[in-house]
């Protein structure tokens, strides 16, 4: 099973993606280190990133989540993922992109010439953590020795998409404690690996 860990800057990924990885004892694949040095500086500068600078990074999480995928290991992506097309590309890889021309290449919702793929995959939930802009760019605001800049934020939620039910997503509120929040995710994996009958009684 593989869960990503979703949201803006600030919200959490990287607190709760330790956490969980630590107490499922699964491989952490933290999304700011497969950045390139370019979109790096690029954030620091206060620029929002491009669709053209997201997708190559996007297709080395996916490669990290395949390669996960076909040796039957379990893992914790933290990527922002911030909208449906990019959880696409995590997901589909090469599939969920439209070439334009032999040079370039585009993110697409959708792919003219062939069937789209599905918004979900089985063995893979989103963990969509969500929370009002203030309470976040408080914390942007606070944070110390990260290259993104607080003013970024905005951009962030001008674009952001929240995962939807079909794309097999867990939303977690931001004002619970980070320990709450994993907890719910630990029951999660249960249901999802039990069966009914040996659930906890609620």
């Amino acid at each position: 099973m593989i869960y990503i860990v979703t949201g803006v800057s600030g919200c959490g990924k990287t607190t709760l993606g330790t956490l969980l990885s630590e107490k499922l004892g699964w491989t952490l694949y933290e999304g700011d280190d497969f950045h390139p040095q370019e979109n790096i500086e690029k954030m620091a500068r206060g620029e929002p990133l491009t669709d053209q600078d997201r997708l190559p990074w996007l297709l080395k999480l996916h490669d990290a989540i395949e390669n996960e995928r076909r040796s039957g290991s379990d893992a914790v992506v933290v990527c922002s993922a911030l909208r449906f097309r990019y959880r696409q590309v995590l997901l589909h890889g090469s599939i969920a992109i439209v070439s334009s021309s032999p040079s370039s290449s585009s993110l697409s919702s959708s792919c003219p010439d062939q069937e789209a793929p599905p918004p979900g995959v089985p063995d893979v939930f989103f963990l969509s953590l969500y929370g009002e802009y203030d309470l976040i760019y408080q914390r942007v605001a606070a944070r110390r020795g990260h290259f993104m800049a607080a003013d970024l934020l905005r951009s962030q939620f001008d674009i952001l998409e929240p995962p939807g039910e079909e794309e097999n997503v867990l939303p977690l509120d931001i004002r619970r404690s980070i320990h709450d929040l994993a907890g719910v995710v630990e029951e999660h994996f249960l249901s999802q690996k039990s069966p009914p009958s040996l659930l906890p009684r609620q």
